[in-house]
């Protein structure tokens, strides 16, 4: 199964009121420096501070009335949680998330502010996932995971209709690359306008799942480690039905970061463009400081997150901490 045009047209009309439309700025500096026009899609600007309320306002409004009354339940990095937290409480729905403990305590109170219920299990999430399918097969929760779902890749799929209606002569979108589930969205919202314009995905080398997984041909395991850009951990799924076939087939490169890389990104975007993001909204940037991406047009990068403890942050732009392991000392 793929994800349309049509589908994310529909996506967008169903969560129409639920999510805001989020500016997309040209960056004089970024431009100066590329030789192109490059614009920023402020999705960090989102409600409650990622691009993930797009899928998750969209899956929850699929719901029937049943699944509504048995609630929902998911593994998530932070992002995830927090919108799905966010969305089932406008529902007024049960919402319980699942989660390990590499995900910053700032992701896990803003999520309990929202009334959802966090389960902190192991150490990836691999060890969270099974948490939620025994949630599932005890309680009768309804699972909505973070990305491979058809219904969160067509809601995520709404941004990158915005990007193209913001920027239409857009060469290149870059996109923060996890899970797939933005990637894939994005992707197949912007290539159904444009053909021609590439999608590349972003990730951290410190196990980058999909990347591996895209390399290997089919969907594998890696260890996951620390990073700045912790939005981005965790495997895509063994199982995976959805976003590793999108992405094999729609995305045009995959571009890995190293942690001062990431640093570089973040110190940049509060520096040059006064704008707070966190270490996976701020890969775009990293990626065109280090001059790994290769664009030769008009780009975008998506800021897909601002979700970051900001006594790290104030590490990070005052050049205290620029890797993993320094966001633990």
């Amino acid at each position: 199964m793929l994800i349309t045009l049509q589908h994310i047209r529909a996506a967008r009309e169903r969560i129409a009121g639920k999510v805001e439309r989020t500016p997309c700025v040209l960056s004089q500096s970024l431009s100066e420096r590329a030789g192109h026009p490059v614009h920023l899609k402020l999705e960090h600007h989102q409600t409650t501070g990622a691009f993930k309320l797009r899928g998750a306002s969209n899956a929850v409004a699929a719901l029937s009335p049943e699944e509504k009354s048995r609630g929902v339940v998911a593994a998530s990095t932070g992002n995830h949680g927090r919108a799905l937290a966010h969305a089932a409480k406008l529902e007024g729905m049960r919402a319980v998330i699942c989660m390990s403990r590499l995900v910053p305590g700032n992701k896990l109170d803003a999520i309990r502010r929202l009334g959802a219920d966090v389960r902190i299990v192991g150490n990836s999430q691999d060890d969270a996932q099974q948490e939620v399918d025994r949630l599932v097969a005890e309680e009768g929760l309804v699972m909505l995971p973070p990305f491979d779902h058809p219904d969160i890749v067509a809601g995520q799929g709404t941004l990158g209709l915005e990007i193209m209606e913001q920027v239409p002569d857009a060469a290149s979108v870059l996109v923060p690359l996890s899970g797939g589930g933005l990637a894939s969205g994005v992707a197949a919202a912007v290539k159904g306008v444009s053909p021609g314009t590439k999608v590349i995905g972003v990730s951290m080398a410190r196990g980058a799942a999909m990347k591996a997984s895209l390399d290997a041909g089919r969907p594998v395991q890696v260890e996951e480690l620390p990073t700045l850009a912790d939005s981005l951990g965790g495997g895509i799924g063994l199982d995976n039905r959805l976003t590793f076939g999108m992405c094999r087939d729609l995305l045009d490169d995959v571009i890995l970061l190293a942690e001062d890389e990431i640093a570089a990104g973040i110190r940049h975007a509060y520096e040059e463009e006064r704008e707070i993001v966190e270490g996976a909204g701020a890969v775009g940037i990293g990626a065109l400081l280090a001059a790994k991406a290769s664009t030769n047009g008009p780009t975008v990068l998506i800021l897909s997150g601002r979700n970051i403890d900001m006594a790290l942050h104030r590490r990070i732009v005052c050049g205290e901490a620029a890797t993993a392991t320094e966001r633990a000392a």
